[in-house]
């Protein structure tokens, strides 16, 4: 499909002053320090390629959620120190993104050289789309450059109103985000594999009713699954679920085995779950199988299956999906050329006490390995969704996946088929 906006390569650069919209949401320990660097490193090359091009460049950005108000808890001077070891020189910071300040230090920043702007959401204009806010943002420089992908699903000042007052463009993460994206759901290898994970279905109807337009094969896990489950008539304990959805999730359902009695489809709901009566590392796991029963049988033979073994007791939780269930994925992912992972597959918060890998993060881990070709095929791979990159970033692995989005809900609405305020504000080329 390309990208159908200017980018950074479409304009002339040469002695121009720069605003850079980036995505330095990253996260923080207690201590203040960065604990991933992954949507730092990704707009490096969008920065060298304006400086390269005899530039200077101007970089805001927000982090966290301060309500408008200054909190140094989120100040961006973290970022300003990872940024200056990744470009290898020296980055200015400017303790405010507005005012006389950020406007004297806009002016003395020479060609070639880099000013961060302290968080943008230390004022509430910013998430307010407010105009005179996104005027002065604008009056910092001769042109803007979006390039943070993770925010432009928001009409935020940074990312809408700023464009009614300069010259605006995109990035290169941003153009190969949203190309990307639109590419592998408007044209993907065939067959196309989704697996769809997360806790709410209310988040997520627009992307599963489009996944179940175009992929081959569907595979729901994570708390989503529960709600899924329970429009089943399958007992789920105390786990997490809305049931409020649950006639949502049977409207799904019929439309996945209407598809599937039409064409080859397979709309996949978990037939097993790790099963434990408490949410921490310590606590007591078991695997429940309330499909085949083929575990339970293996485990009691030969003595009789014993009921509970079957069953989600009333004070346990479903916390992963089950070895068969993640096995029956990472089969199907064998026979898959295109595969859009969506949501973990169960709680990967929680980390394990023999290793990396959390008591309920096995079906994760399991989605993660077929991914990356361990059992004999690797497919073309697309992540997208804050929990699924959160946990590939912690285990470090992004660059075992051929695209891995900076954006969570902006990944998911465009795969939805929604546009995107802030790349529809934009120059056309």
């Amino acid at each position: 499909m390309g990208f159908s906006k200017k980018t950074i390569k479409d304009i002339d650069l040469r002695g121009k002053r720069v605003l850079l919209r980036a995505d330095y949401n990253v996260p923080l320990n207690k201590a203040g320090e960065i604990t991933t660097d992954y949507r730092i490193k990704k707009s490096v090359a969008t920065i060298k390629y304006l400086l390269d091009h005899g530039c200077s460049v101007i970089i805001c950005s927000h982090l966290g959620r301060p309500d408008g108000k200054v909190d140094k808890t989120y100040s961006l001077s973290p970022v300003v120190h990872r940024l200056s070891k990744l470009l290898g020189m020296h980055i200015f910071f400017s303790d405010n993104c507005v005012g006389p300040e950020a406007q004297a230090a806009a002016e003395q920043l020479q060609t070639g050289q880099v000013l961060v702007l302290e968080n943008l959401r230390f004022h509430t204009e910013e998430e307010a789309n407010d105009e005179d806010f996104a005027k002065s943002l604008s009056g910092l420089a001769d042109v803007f450059v979006q390039d943070a992908f993770g925010v432009v699903h928001r009409a935020h000042a940074s990312t809408d109103a700023i464009t009614n007052y300069i010259p605006s463009v995109a990035g290169l993460l941003l153009a190969n985000e949203v190309e990307t994206i639109n590419d592998v759901m408007a044209d993907p290898k065939r067959p196309l594999m989704t697996i769809i994970g997360g806790a709410k279905i209310s988040d997520k109807i627009a992307i599963l009713k489009r996944f179940i337009d175009v992929a081959d094969f569907v595979a729901v896990g994570g708390a989503m699954a529960n709600t899924f489950l329970l429009a089943e008539n399958i007992k789920i304990g105390k786990s997490l679920a809305e049931k409020e959805e649950v006639p949502l999730a049977r409207e799904i359902i019929a439309l996945a085995r209407a598809k599937s009695k039409k064409t080859n489809f397979i709309f996949y709901l978990p037939q097993d779950g790790v099963a434990a009566k408490g949410m921490t590392k310590t606590s007591p796991t078991r695997v429940v199988d309330w499909d085949s029963h083929v575990f339970a049988d293996v485990e009691n033979y030969p003595k009789k299956v014993p009921r509970e073994d079957t069953r989600i007791a009333a004070d346990e939780m479903i916390l992963d999906i089950g070895p068969f269930s993640g096995a029956f994925i990472a089969g199907g992912m064998q026979l898959a050329s295109t595969v859009i992972w969506n949501g973990a597959m169960g709680v990967t918060e929680i980390s394990g006490l023999q290793g990396p890998v959390g008591p309920f993060s096995h079906g994760t881990e399991l989605i993660v390995e077929a991914m990356q070709g361990q059992f004999g095929h690797k497919p073309f791979t697309v992540l997208g969704g804050g929990d699924t990159v959160g946990y590939i970033e912690d285990r470090g692995l992004t660059d075992s996946f051929d695209h891995v989005s900076t954006g969570g809900g902006a990944s998911m609405e465009l795969m939805s088929g929604k546009k995107l305020p802030g790349v529809e504000a934009l120059m056309n080329k």
